[in-house]
């Protein structure tokens, strides 16, 4: 089955890759590595934005990582030009949770990407990670997430 094949069993339509906010580049390939720059949450109704800890709730915060992680393919897929079928595996992910003090479930949030990219693309969506706090994001965003693929 064909990760678009996947995506489409699960309801999802990738967009259009989103356009940088500031001075940098959306992906680099060097070699067979995509590095692809934080993607924040962000869905078809705009900026999903919140604190985790004060006004947004863990399962909320959740759907915003799930919501990065299409932007990554997404990302992914321009950098591959728009064949998904180069993707050997997800690498690395670093998350970002826009987090009260007190908050310590970032790892929970960020399994909303993580949960994602393993029901969509197999053993390929298993990756490395880091989840960590932020006190405050671009635009107010509830998460943010940056990513390593492999391709062919």
């Amino acid at each position: 089955m064909t990760i678009e094949a996947r995506l489409a069993e699960l309801g999802v339509t990738l967009p259009d890759a989103p356009a940088p906010a500031a001075n940098y580049v959306p992906f680099v390939v060097t070699g067979n590595l995509v590095h692809v720059s934080g993607q924040i949450s962000q869905g078809p109704d705009g900026l999903i934005k919140g604190k985790l800890g004060a006004d947004m709730d863990l399962e909320a915060g959740a759907a915003a990582a799930r919501a990065c992680a299409i932007s990554l393919l997404a990302q992914l897929r321009r950098a591959c030009e728009g064949d998904l079928s180069r993707l050997v595996r997800v690498v690395k992910l670093v998350g970002f949770v826009n987090s009260t003090a007190d908050f310590t479930d970032q790892p929970k949030v960020i399994n909303g990407a993580s949960d994602f990219l393993v029901a969509a693309l197999g053993d390929a969506g298993r990756h490395a990670r880091s989840a960590v706090s932020a006190a405050s994001l671009p635009f107010g965003v509830a998460v943010e997430i940056e990513a390593i693929f492999e391709i062919r």
